[in-house]
């Protein structure tokens, strides 16, 4: 969903540096830990999940945005800003998402096997600070909970569960990382770092990394992208074979194997969510397309080049079926016409996947595209997402929309979001 979607949706991101608005700070890290403390930290008690409809029926549909902190793609601009920095920039995006008069953000805390709250499980995050482990000096999950909720917006907790880093140098992961401590436990593959989604240990450990937040925090939704077992790299293999040697008896071929891996986190997070704190939604936004129907007929009418189910090894619309998840937000980052995904076709299957479900529908928005010179023709217009909220207006089961991503929510350089805002939020 992050810095790779940019490569799978074939498109170019703009650099531009995003400058932060000036803003007075009007709490002191002691107000943030006055008012986590009384959120409350429940221990881990038997619960139920918090209502298939969702936490936010009461409030109507979802207005999102993504706020990405993975090689700082939105937040913050740099690593190695000074803390009233970073919280100043923080502070002003949350300010942003208000003036687009969104109700909620889904803020990237845990990009990869890192932390963005003071976690006894993993290390600081390097895009804080640049050095990995090194305490930035405040805890930027637990002011974004205060300051988000401050401002009527719900502040979504995004995870990314198996990412462990960006290179595949384990020597350059801070001294005591996990993935240091167990690099049985570690995979590279495409230039990357994974944690292994077939050891069961390493299941249990990115839950309880996860879920440290949830106990710490009253965030009101546990949020996955779309990186399960990684995209597939022409020409190489992740190599899972000790593994799969292991624990994949029974099982008809090493894919049915692998699909099961990524179902148990998933169920098994859907479980334990509500033991930790009651109310806290579970959802994840998927790549857009479950499989094409060339391949399934249940599957979607398109011709895509990645199908989670095959690719991924992710079950996404099982998922829904199942009742594992609160929300659905698959990335339908393709304008309405696109010939190998067309926006129009996607979102009507995927309202028939959540009907009668009581999961919600909302969708993935392309923000980024609009006006990059690499995109087709309808990018160019400003008017195309616009469009998209129109086209989904009449379909019930579409409850909102998220937005890809806070940089060009709050800079908007081609004013397509101005353009959202006016002909959909302006009369609410």
């Amino acid at each position: 969903m992050d810095i790779g979607r940019r490569r799978r949706h074939s498109v170019r991101i703009s650099r531009r540096a995003f400058g932060a608005a000036a803003v007075a700070l009007v709490t002191q890290a002691a107000m943030v830990s006055e008012a986590v403390a009384r959120a409350g930290r429940p221990t881990e008690t038997a619960g139920l999940r918090g209502g298939g409809d969702g936490g936010d029926a009461g409030r109507g549909d979802l207005r999102g945005m993504w706020l990405a902190s993975v090689a700082n793609r939105d937040w913050p601009s740099r690593p190695g800003l000074s803390a009233a920095e970073q919280r100043a920039e923080l502070i002003a995006y949350l300010d942003g998402a208000v003036r687009r008069r969104l109700n909620a953000v889904v803020f990237q805390v845990r990009p990869s096997a890192d932390a963005l709250w003071p976690s006894p499980y993993e290390p600081w995050s390097v895009y804080l600070t640049g050095v990995q482990g090194r305490d930035p000096g405040w805890d930027p999950l637990g002011t974004a909970v205060v300051e988000a909720h401050r401002r009527g917006l719900e502040l979504h907790a995004w995870f990314n569960p198996y990412r462990v880093a960006t290179h595949t140098d384990v020597t350059k992961l801070t001294p005591g990382h996990p993935a240091r401590v167990h690099p049985d436990w570690v995979v590279p593959y495409g230039g990357k770092l994974y944690y292994n989604p077939g050891l069961p240990e390493v299941r249990r450990f990115v839950q309880d990394a996860m879920l440290d937040a949830v106990r710490r925090y009253p965030v009101d939704a546990v949020h996955w992208d779309d990186y399960f077992y990684p995209y597939p790299v022409a020409g190489q293999v992740f190599d899972d074979d000790a593994a799969y040697a292991r624990y994949g008896g029974g099982f008809p071929d090493r894919a049915s194997w692998r699909r099961h891996n990524t179902d148990r986190l998933v169920r098994e997070m859907s479980e334990r969510i509500p033991r930790v704190r009651r109310g806290v939604r579970f959802g994840i936004s998927p790549f857009g397309v479950w499989r094409n129907r060339s391949t399934d007929p249940l599957g979607s009418d398109t011709a895509a080049g990645v199908q989670t189910y095959d690719d991924l090894y992710a079950d996404t619309r099982g998922w829904v079926r199942r009742g594992w998840l609160d929300y659905v937000v698959p990335q339908l980052y393709w304008n309405i016409g696109f010939q190998a995904a067309d926006y129009a076709k996607l979102l009507p299957w995927w309202a028939g996947v959540v009907r009668d479900t009581g999961v919600r529908l909302h969708l993935g928005e392309a923000l980024y595209k609009q006006g990059d010179p690499a995109q087709p023709a309808p990018w160019q217009d400003p008017g195309e997402l616009s469009r998209h909220l129109a086209f989904a207006s009449g379909y019930r089961e579409a409850r909102g929309h998220v937005f890809f991503s806070g940089k060009e929510v709050v800079t908007d350089p081609f004013g397509a979001m101005a353009r959202v805002v006016a002909d959909h939020y302006e009369r609410s």
